[in-house]
């Protein structure tokens, strides 16, 4: 008996179960993809329950392409090799020997441990860097000036995922970009998982992280269409760092990708939970007011 089950009586059990099938049979062969970050990288519980989550949609024949963050593993890394870590205005600074390290540790043990770890649950995941296949094409930000080897996404090899998918593999994607002078970049994960996403033409962008969804309240706002965001902005109901997230979310929404899920990568199973139950545990963005998920 899994953790999900353990939390609930036998007959809601079926319930969840009966209410999962008709998204099941929706979703297959759909495309998610899904940002994967914060707190359910870290604690064990929470990175085996995600693996778990992760398999089981691919198992039900969705598509499912990760892109990872892993931030907190660079500056470990930097610390250990005695390189000093710099920000400006949230942004990691990347010179020469920065992007070293970001390339060691996001394609290497952060995307391997992701890669082991869906794997020994029964899925068939590979790691992909930005630089493999040429799968992100970038040029220099616009405040490279200051942060340096940090990149902005100018293109998507999506004929190297579409294959993958069609083996019925899951592409995991560390956020590292290249460009025609063999300049590497260091890409935010947010921006490359929304890039991706309509590239590929994606049915949803899921971003697993620490944030549980939008606040109304001590309530969370289920769905949040195009036409109330501009006023839930102004009232106050969305402020602080979730307006860019809004903002990006309705971008993603205008480059043809169908839905954005914000969820609470803390909760167990809230992957299975938002897609596969009426209520969902997140906050979705959609274009126009849709009570399904």
């Amino acid at each position: 008996m899994n953790d999900l089950q353990k939390n609930l009586p036998q007959s809601t059990i079926g319930e969840v179960l009966i209410e999962a099938l008709p998204y099941i049979r929706k979703f297959e062969d759909k495309t998610f993809v899904i940002k994967y970050g914060g707190s359910a990288m870290k604690d064990d519980l929470l990175k085996d329950a995600f693996a778990q989550n992760v398999t089981l949609l691919r198992k039900v024949g969705i598509n499912v392409v990760l892109v990872h963050g892993g931030g907190d593993a660079i500056t470990a890394t930097a610390d250990k090799l005695g390189i000093e870590t710099r920000f400006v205005h949230g942004k990691r600074a990347t010179d020469k020997e920065m992007i070293s390290i970001v390339q060691m540790t996001l394609a290497g043990k952060v995307n391997q441990d992701i890669v082991r770890l869906i794997s020994e649950h029964g899925a068939k995941a590979v790691g992909v860097s930005g630089l493999d296949a040429n799968t992100i094409k970038a040029r220099p930000c616009k405040e490279a000036d200051y942060l340096g080897l940090v990149g902005e996404i100018e293109q998507i090899n999506t004929r190297y995922l579409d294959l993958l998918c069609h083996a019925r593999l899951i592409p995991v994607i560390a956020p590292i970009g290249f460009d025609d002078k063999g300049n590497i970049y260091n890409i935010n994960a947010d921006d490359a998982a929304s890039a991706i996403a309509i590239a590929l033409g994606a049915e949803k962008l899921i971003y697993v992280s620490d944030v549980p969804g939008v606040y109304h309240g001590e309530t969370i706002l289920k769905s949040v269409c195009k036409a109330d965001a501009a006023d839930l902005i102004e009232n106050g109901v969305i402020s602080g760092g979730m307006i860019p997230k809004a903002l990006s979310a309705y971008t993603t929404l205008d480059g043809g990708v169908r839905k954005i899920h914000l969820i609470d990568g803390r909760l167990m199973h809230s992957l299975l939970l938002e897609i596969f139950t009426d209520r969902g545990v997140g906050t979705q963005f959609v274009t126009e007011k849709d009570s399904g998920r």
